[in-house]
Formats: structure tokens, C-alpha cells, sequence
């Protein structure tokens, strides 16, 4: 898992969380997938912007077996911070996984609702 360039399947959020992000990332990809946090490495050098109704998870180490976790969520005009989890003990994908699921599942549905909304008014 530590060439991040090469490593471009998803793999499930817990492998990717036993040890601190590679120099060459801005954090994590991730999606829900049958109730798994599913992620993608995001290189520094790939682009800028968060897949939109995506979340981005990037982490740092905060001591002794403790890591300060942010998510930022990717919205067709901005990036926003959904949250930030400061000194997560020990292996930490389950502590993050209800907000990331509920809120891309959210986002989902209100991009579908939009969908059909528009095709009503025109």
C-alpha cells in the first residue's frame, strides 16, 4: 500500500489507516460501498478539486497512538469541511464511517431529487 501512485483499486478505508499517509497524497478517496468505507489514495499531483458528493480523509499523527483525522466533502461549486476527529485512538476507520456513509448517501439522494425536479419544470 505505500507507492500511493501505484496504487490506484480501492481497498477498504481500515488498510490504509494502520499507518500515516504517504508524503505524495492529500489524503483518502472515500466511498460506501455494502456498508465497507471502500478508498482511493488522492495524489498531490493529480487534481485539485474533490469528486463532487465525495469525501477526502487525511490524517496526521497526534502521539502516542493517536491520529487527528479531517473530512472534506466535494460539492459541485466548493470544497467544505464536514469534520475533523482530533487524537482517534488506535485503528479509527469504524469512529469515522456513520458520518462519512450518512452524508454521501444524503448527497446522493438530494442530487437525484434535484434531477427530478429539473426534468418536472422543463
Amino acid at each position: 500500500m505505500r507507492g500511493s501512485e501505484a496504487d490506484r483499486a480501492p481497498v477498504e478505508l481500515f488498510t490504509l489507516t494502520r499507518m500515516p499517509m504517504p508524503a505524495d497524497v492529500r489524503g483518502a478517496i472515500v466511498t460506501p460501498v455494502h456498508g465497507r468505507l471502500m478508498a482511493t489514495w488522492m495524489p498531490l499531483s493529480g487534481p485539485s478539486r474533490i469528486p463532487q458528493g465525495r469525501v477526502l480523509l487525511s490524517w496526521t499523527p497526534a502521539g502516542e497512538d493517536r491520529t487527528d483525522v479531517t473530512a472534506q466533502l466535494g460539492l459541485a461549486g466548493a470544497q467544505v469541511l464536514l469534520a475533523v476527529w482530533p487524537g482517534l485512538l488506535g485503528e479509527w476507520s469504524g469512529v469515522v464511517r456513520p458520518t462519512v456513509a450518512e452524508v454521501t448517501e444524503l448527497h446522493a439522494a438530494l442530487r437525484l431529487a434535484t434531477v427530478v425536479l429539473d426534468r418536472l419544470t422543463d
